[in-house]
């Protein structure tokens, strides 16, 4: 196992907060999961979801983090680093945002946040992946710096663009 240090688990934005997971986000996670159009799991499978994600943030020390305005409760989404279709030591950059959220900045935002962690923690690089589609996702990631590596056929799902930054 490398040396990277775990990235920090609260981090603040001018307008966000974000912080690690809580069983009890449950409900509004699987309103977001619901929100793909992809099924709709059931609350204790998304309590089990959050108690992985805290698991892998233990042992990899990446987090994927929910995102909120300053001083509400209420979830926007998530964003933060994971292994993904990538490794510990060049990890991928992940977000998802309620609809509601969209076109607000929040998950550039979000995501310089968590770039300025990864940086933190000595990596030199990071990934994204994102289907072909999704244009506002690609947007996000070209004002984060990344910038189109290749892409693959992904199981009949479309293509995958795979994105990449180095860092600092």
């Amino acid at each position: 196992m490398d040396d990277y240090p775990p990235m920090a688990t609260h981090l603040e934005t001018d307008r966000l907060s974000l912080r690690p997971w809580a069983e009890g986000d449950a409900e509004e996670y699987r309103a977001l999961i619901t929100e793909r159009g992809t099924g709709t799991p059931g609350v204790e499978e998304c309590r089990d979801r959050i108690r992985r994600l805290l698991d892998t943030t233990r042992r990899t020390g990446l987090a994927l983090l929910t995102v909120r305005l300053h001083g509400q409760d209420d979830l926007l989404g998530y964003c933060g680093l994971i292994v993904g279709r990538a490794t510990r030591e060049e990890p991928e950059i992940a977000y998802e945002l309620f609809r509601r959220a969209h076109g607000r900045g929040y998950a550039t935002e979000a995501g310089r946040a968590v770039l300025t962690q990864a940086t933190a923690t000595g990596r030199g690089r990071l990934w994204s992946t994102v289907r072909a589609w999704n244009a506002p996702s690609l947007r996000v990631l070209a004002k984060l710096g990344f910038h189109r590596d290749h892409v693959d056929p992904d199981d009949g799902r479309g293509e995958l663009v795979w994105l990449t930054r180095p860092l600092p």
